[in-house]
């Protein structure tokens, strides 16, 4: 591979499979990661998603920071509106302080919920107009000095946890460029935007003491098997469960009712969503990567390993290191 590769892990819960066989599929993948060589693993914030088990991401970082000994480990992302900036940079802080070297901490505006369960984190559809300032503030927070006169992160302050900016559409790109923060697309849901998002960032990019040159990291599904048919077959079954989870209302969709989503009007927005997905055998997926990076001309990619398993999605990680030529740390 031409560049580095990271792992964002979505925590998914299988069908049949419980929350908490999900969150140890994930300290076994960030386990397998790390003895393989992948840079960092990120989790994201998601609320009310039946699928997703990594809501409250800064819990899951630390149980996982408690298995693992070198990798990198960190939100992709905390979405800052549902959050004050003073409790992320304490909760962050606390998380660098107990594993010094190993925490960063991407942001984005999205609430990653919808309107209801928004309210019921005591939010409102105005709190990402403050996304910026509340930025700055966390920086402050992590970095010093502090921009709330008084208020200081404890733990949090001095321990310049990294900040990184996520994003799917140009403003995200336009303010991590501003501020001198690396930046994430999230091309693995969100693909539309992504070069001009990219072609923004580094055009604008100003450094700072954080970053002196602009560095761009994006999103791509991977799903790599021993035979094209086998992976073929698993990206299948992620689609149908997509359908589920966006359509069902809470209820399981038979393969042959999920097909006929996917083949509506409706169903193509899955296939939209997951464009950028690189599926087949170890060799397959290579060659996808390495067009993907030089496309979103990007500094390092962030695999989503797409699965409804645990032992296929941790297959998938050992496939493409392997292909890859990964180092162990």
């Amino acid at each position: 591979m031409t560049v580095p590769l990271s792992i964002l892990d979505l925590a998914t819960i299988g069908k049949g499979q419980t929350v908490a066989e999900s969150l140890a599929g994930s300290v076994a993948m960030a386990q397998k990661a790390e003895e393989l060589g992948y840079r960092r693993v990120w989790y994201a914030e998601h609320h009310n998603m039946s699928a997703i088990a990594s809501s409250a991401t800064s819990v899951l970082i630390a149980h996982v920071a408690a298995h693992t000994n070198t990798i990198r480990l960190g939100a992709g992302g905390v979405m800052l509106p549902n959050h004050s900036p003073l409790t992320i940079a304490e909760q962050f802080g606390t998380l660098e302080t107990l594993h010094p070297g190993r925490i960063d901490l991407g942001l984005g505006r999205a609430p990653g919920s919808d309107q209801n369960t928004m309210r019921a984190l005591r939010r409102d559809h105005t709190s990402s107009d403050r996304f910026p300032q509340d930025v700055l503030e966390l920086q402050g927070y992590l970095t010093g000095p502090t921009r709330i006169l008084g208020v200081e992160a404890t733990p949090g302050k001095g321990t310049n946890v990294p900040l990184y900016i996520l994003g799917s559409s140009l403003f995200g790109a336009q303010l991590a460029a501003q501020l001198g923060l690396p930046y994430a697309f999230a091309s693995h849901f969100a693909p539309a935007a992504l070069q001009d998002a990219v072609a923004i960032y580094r055009r604008e990019f100003k450094p700072s003491e954080q970053l002196a040159e602009p560095h761009v990291i994006a999103g791509v599904n991977v799903t790599a098997a021993d035979s094209n048919a086998e992976a073929q077959a698993i990206h299948l079954a992620v689609k149908r469960a997509r359908v589920s989870l966006f359509f069902g209302g809470g209820r399981e969709f038979t393969d042959d009712e999920a097909d006929m989503v996917l083949d509506s009007p409706q169903g193509q927005h899955i296939a939209q969503m997951m464009k950028f997905s690189a599926v087949g055998t170890k060799d397959v997926v290579r060659d996808y990567l390495d067009e993907f990076a030089a496309f979103s001309d990007a500094d390092e990619l962030i695999v989503a390993h797409q699965s409804v398993g645990t032992e296929e999605r941790l297959r998938s990680v050992e496939l493409l290191a392997d292909v890859a030529g990964l180092v162990p740390a």
